[in-house]
């Protein structure tokens, strides 16, 4: 069996890549990074090292890497004779991952069994906006090519920090970790992937995952960076941020609980199981690390607004939620592009537009004033 993985950093080495790698297929990393794909060749095992209680080392083996920038022809020949396909590259790629399994479709035999390929992503659906994405580039193709191919989307939770110097292409993470996948796509063939489980619906998993974890990750970030401190651990030894974030998933929760009816007391030691995952000491993880990217972490459908918006249309508390998006606000980083532009933005547009442009947020939704507010304060700060 083999697995073709888009993604040769660590989520794809220490995560997807190693589930694969212990489900018995031969791995195949494709990426763009011309020097992480020269110390993947030139490797002839890699060990994922788990931090934290309960944590181990699993060496991996039988893989290789292609540029897919240089030799497109090569992951198109690889896809051709694979049975599964994943990604690990972020949700805005995707569109970039297209075309090669387009023209890996295109050179399967007749009668191999479809491709089955998964997205796994920080995103709703992200499979599904992968398949789209083909679709739309193959064109009239691809009434050709759908049959060869199965897509289901996948929810995916493991913490992989920024990695120590040094550390060639070993990876370190923590030993928890969640890999839901929709049953139904692969009718009684799923692809044998020890330790993910399948399920019949995979929405309240995706959104429990995106709106515990992911948002109470990226709101201890930045109101971490906020206070100077530098690693997420020790964010939330701070009470008062503990505090703030622990708000946050409250509310969260409460939207969780009404929209997919899940236990109160399950989700409660859902939101414990996380903050002790947060807290993990062996971690080395950085609020700049988490906190990067702020104005995509901010669109519609992400972390904040997503879950705030949904919360407010049904009248439920979003105090805490809109306090973490003025903590958004305040994230500064000269090292990522994203935090500089939304500075910028910041100085430049007036709140309602800067709201209506980076949030998504239409003006006349119940949420849209508030998060007004917490963006002109944050301009004032900026003497704006």
């Amino acid at each position: 069996m083999k697995a073709v993985h888009f993604g040769a950093g660590n989520i794809g080495r220490g995560f997807v890549g190693l589930l694969l790698h212990e489900g018995g297929y031969e791995l195949v990393f494709s990426d763009v990074a011309a020097g992480l794909v020269d110390a993947i060749n030139a490797a002839d095992a890699y060990t994922v090292h788990e931090v934290g209680d309960g944590g181990r080392d699993t060496v991996v083996t039988g893989f290789r890497a292609i540029n897919s920038a240089e030799d497109p022809q090569a992951v198109a020949d690889e896809i051709a004779t694979a049975n599964v396909v994943t990604t690990a590259v972020g949700p805005t790629i995707l569109r970039f991952v297209a075309p090669h399994i387009i023209a890996g479709l295109a050179l399967r035999e007749p009668g191999t069994p479809p491709l089955q390929i998964m997205a796994c992503e920080n995103a709703i659906n992200a499979t599904d906006l992968l398949r789209d994405e083909i679709a739309a580039q193959a064109g009239e193709a691809w009434d050709a090519l759908s049959g060869s191919a199965v897509f289901a989307n996948t929810a995916v939770d493991r913490i992989v920090p920024g990695q120590p110097e040094g550390g060639g292409v070993d990876v370190t993470v923590e030993p928890f970790y969640e890999w839901a996948i929709e049953r139904g796509p692969f009718g009684g063939n799923p692809p044998n992937i020890p330790g993910a489980h399948f399920v019949d619906d995979l929405a309240p998993y995706i959104e429990r995952k995106l709106f515990t974890v992911n948002t109470g990750h990226a709101t201890t970030a930045y109101f971490g960076a906020a206070a100077g401190v530098e690693r997420i651990s020790d964010a939330l030894a701070d009470e008062r941020i503990a505090r703030q974030v622990e708000a946050v998933l409250e509310e969260t929760s409460a939207l969780l609980i009404a929209t997919h009816g899940l236990d109160p007391d399950a989700q409660a030691e859902y939101r414990r199981t996380i903050l002790g995952r947060f807290r993990n000491p062996a971690l080395p993880d950085t609020v700049w690390r988490v906190g990067r990217q702020p104005l995509r972490k901010l669109s519609r459908h992400e972390r904040f607004i997503g879950p705030a918006a949904s919360a407010a249309e049904r009248g439920l508390a979003v105090d805490a939620l809109v306090a973490a998006v003025g903590a958004a606000l305040r994230f500064d980083d000269a090292e990522d592009a994203q935090s500089v532009d939304m500075q910028r933005i910041l100085r430049e547009q007036d709140a309602a537009t800067f709201t209506a442009e980076v949030t998504g947020l239409d003006p006349q939704h119940p949420l849209f004033d508030r998060v007004v507010a917490v963006v002109a304060a944050r301009q004032a700060e900026l003497g704006r």
